[in-house]
């Protein structure tokens, strides 16, 4: 039911209605120029609420995100990943200071793409944007709203300030790899395992630092990986997603390494070192700058994940299928693998292309 009053030199609106409780709601605006304008305020929002829509629940974006995350990501995700959610609360405080989320627009989100993209690469973009879509979609189940303004919003952002990660050559890998081997001289220290093991494999960090005795199989030569570890607290947490569960297959000299590395071993932990501890990011860091530092390799911000980019470029260079790439590096699809490392894939397309002439050429 609505009323409307002249007020001044405008005109305000007011409906009512009951909830499902029996209670009496009230919402009016005021400041319409003309009461066709305040009728048309007024059928709006009881077209909301014959849609089943909470017309009286009001909360600014930022309130609301805070509260989805708190409740639905804070309890589940990993302490890198609640820092993503953070920094994009951040942001949204910055832009839409004390704004309700039902007032947001389409355009005024893609303003602040705009905004928000000038300084920043395009996956940082695309990881806010993804947050914050999370954050409208829960919004429009819990009511507040009924339109997703994030939906065909146009990612803008700044190609400079893409991070190309540093790699290793063929011969710089073997380079590293000897050096790394010459200075084993106690099993006890097992940052050079983990780098050897991660130069073989493309394995992330915290998956190596989980790996058990029982998820090695030296007769089949293949690893399991089924569990990652979580540094915080000493503990083993679940792999990133259901995907980077997998077993693959492991050469001959690392077979060779993990059984010299188990001789004697009494932990289940595959690198528990001499102090019974798994070595942190910081310890095989530092390990591994101080490898690359006696062999003269210098890569601006090389450190232990950027094995993995290496161990892919390395694949790359040989030939191998984008999708058995795909599948050892725990990806769901080969999208995945493609957008990470578009790098590489572009430096070896010529050498690619090279190839298909070739064979074409044979026939």
């Amino acid at each position: 039911m609505a009323n409307y009053k002249k007020r001044g030199n405008g005109w305000q609106a007011r409906i009512s209605w009951y909830s499902g409780d029996g209670q009496r709601h009230n919402k009016s605006k005021a400041g319409f120029p003309t009461k066709l304008l305040a009728k048309q305020w007024a059928t709006e929002q009881e077209a909301k609420l014959n849609q089943g829509v909470n017309i009286g629940k009001e909360i600014t974006l930022v309130d609301y995100y805070d509260q989805w995350v708190k409740t639905y990501k804070e309890p589940k995700v990993a302490p890198i990943t609640m820092h993503l959610y953070r920094l994009t609360g951040n942001r949204l405080k910055t832009y839409f200071p004390g704004v309700k989320i039902k007032d947001i627009t389409r355009g005024q989100y893609q303003e602040f793409i705009n905004w928000y993209g000038k300084d920043h690469a395009p996956q940082s973009v695309k990881k806010l944007n993804m947050a914050v879509r999370g954050c409208v979609r829960s919004a429009i189940l819990d009511d507040y709203l009924i339109k997703d303004f994030t939906q065909g919003v146009t990612l803008t952002a700044n190609d400079s300030k893409k991070v190309k990660v540093d790699y290793l050559n063929l011969a710089e890998i073997k380079q590293l790899i000897e050096a790394t081997q010459a200075g084993i001289t106690k099993h006890r220290y097992t940052s050079r395992y983990m780098i050897l093991t991660a130069i073989y494999t493309g394995m992330r960090l915290s998956e190596i630092q989980a790996l058990t005795w029982k998820d090695i199989d030296f007769i089949h030569h293949t690893i399991s990986i089924n569990k990652s570890w979580n540094a915080a607290d000493r503990s083993f947490k679940p792999t990133k997603n259901k995907s980077s569960v997998r077993t693959i297959k492991i050469n001959h000299k690392l077979i060779a390494l993990l059984k010299q590395l188990a001789v004697g071993r009494q932990s289940n932990l595959v690198f528990m070192n001499q102090y019974g501890t798994v070595p942190t990011s910081n310890a095989v860091n530092k390990t591994l700058r101080s490898l690359l530092e006696a062999l003269n390799i210098h890569r601006s911000g090389f450190h232990f994940h950027s094995l993995r980019h290496s161990h892919v470029a390395l694949l790359l260079a040989k030939g191998v299928d984008i999708y058995a790439i795909s599948k050892r590096l725990g990806h769901s699809n080969t999208a995945t693998t493609s957008q990470i490392y578009a790098y590489l894939i572009d430096e070896y397309k010529d050498q690619t292309d090279n190839q298909i002439v070739t064979i074409l050429d044979n026939i």
